[in-house]
């Protein structure tokens, strides 16, 4: 503890996790596959919960069998999932690559991280956690290294990822944040806006096949008016509820974006879930800008366990992905390799030989003035030491390191 901001090691859930905060938010991050269960916002005695911590989640402790847990959960990472995560060098279904085999959603979804160090900045305005994680295959020898923190007085956390590539030839790979949410803050009603401004459904062939409402491999150019498999257009911008579907639907951000974001809004509470990380315009060669935004509509549709309580059950599960991607849908690194460009955006990020590439995220929660609560958001801004969130007759200015530049001091010297 020091200050504004603290450092805790707890057990969450059975598991060995770090809780940061702040006086605005908590968040928490699991050492299994850098799951964050939780992140939310004070208020009066307790907090809420932006986080998707699925119904189906196992808490026991216990560690993952393939025998006892294989037939109900069907993989490690629904055994394990949780809130956030990082999604490397898979995105999407377990395949193989190199002849490497890469569990769903990649190693750093799926391992063990090494917690390294922990603590609070000397003068208390920042609060970390270093975690490490090495490849657990030589044929793939990349080398991951992950800053959370949060920061005095703001209402967001921040992940640093750095990818080292330890061998003598460049790897083509995928990168992902998977932001989920959940219940409290998810609810009916709530709308969801994005930087992207081009959209192309899941095509055939994928998890969506059976569970989907939406017209499959279609472009489209606004949420608004989604095309459907009946030939309809609906609105995935406002979250239905539990309407039986299950779809995805990736866009491609710009780049000459100098930030990507996605935003949730409940205009019940007057939050805002937002996510944030640089663009591709002025990013320095040794960074990356992921250039999808990708949502997961989990509104049922998924009649088989874990998903529903027994096979041919209800799907009974509701939640939101805001997932910020390099990669071709969620489709798999090997779907990537075979379809390197999407939309006109590249699918994978490559990690020079002996050479490395950073990721700089934020995730905030951010409390709406009425008329920014009650407007469609426009666009979301860096300004200086300021998010800025542009709706047509309002904006808020949010007191938050949008251009990154504090932030990579401040992990430099960690």
């Amino acid at each position: 503890m020091h200050g504004a901001t603290s450092v805790e090691r707890i057990a969450y859930f059975g598991r060995n996790s770090v809780l940061l905060s702040n006086e605005k938010v908590r968040a928490i991050i699991d050492d299994l596959g850098g799951m964050m269960p939780e992140f939310s916002l004070k208020k009066g005695k307790g907090a809420v919960n932006a986080h998707w911590i699925p119904d189906f989640r196992g808490n026991s402790g216990a560690p993952w069998s393939s025998r006892l847990h294989g037939p109900y959960w069907k993989a490690n990472i629904l055994y394990i999932l949780a809130g956030d995560f990082p999604c490397s060098p898979n995105f999407g279904p377990d395949c193989t690559v190199d002849g490497v085999e890469l569990p769903a959603h990649g190693w750093t979804a799926n391992e063990r991280w090494k917690l390294a160090s922990f603590g609070t900045t000397q003068d208390g305005n920042a609060a970390y956690a270093k975690f490490t994680l090495e490849s657990p295959d030589a044929r793939m020898p990349l080398s991951y290294t992950k800053h959370d923190l949060v920061q005095a007085g703001k209402p967001a956390y921040y992940s640093v990822m750095t990818i080292e590539n330890r061998g003598d030839v460049p790897i083509s790979i995928n990168l992902a944040r998977h932001n989920t949410l959940g219940s409290p803050f998810l609810q009916a009603g709530c709308r969801i806006y994005v930087s992207a401004e081009r959209f192309l459904t899941a095509p055939k062939d994928t998890e969506f096949d059976d569970t989907g409402r939406l017209a499959q491999g279609v472009e489209f150019d606004s949420l608004c008016k989604a095309p459907t498999r009946d030939g309809k257009t609906i609105d995935l911008s406002v979250v239905p509820g539990m309407i039986g579907y299950t779809d995805f639907v990736t866009g491609a951000i710009s780049t000459h974006r100098a930030l990507g974001w996605s935003c949730v809004v409940n205009p019940v509470l007057k939050l805002a879930y937002i996510t944030f990380f640089p663009g591709g315009k002025g990013l320095s060669n040794d960074e990356i800008a992921l250039g999808f935004n990708d949502l997961w509509m989990q509104y049922g549709g998924r009649n088989f366990t874990p998903w529903a309580l027994h096979e041919g059950g209800a799907d009974r599960t509701f939640c939101l992905g805001t997932e910020n991607a390099v990669g071709a849908f969620a489709n798999g690194l090997a779907y990537s390799r075979a379809h390197s460009e999407l939309l006109g955006s590249p699918t994978m990020v490559t990690i020079p030989a002996r050479g490395s590439r950073r990721l700089n995220y934020g995730t905030a929660l951010v409390e709406l003035d009425d008329a920014l609560a009650s407007e469609r958001i426009l666009d979301i801004e860096p300004e200086g030491d300021m998010l800025v969130l542009k709706a047509e007759n309002a904006h808020q200015r949010v007191p938050l390191d949008a251009s990154f530049s504090g932030l990579r001091g401040l992990v430099s010297r960690l």
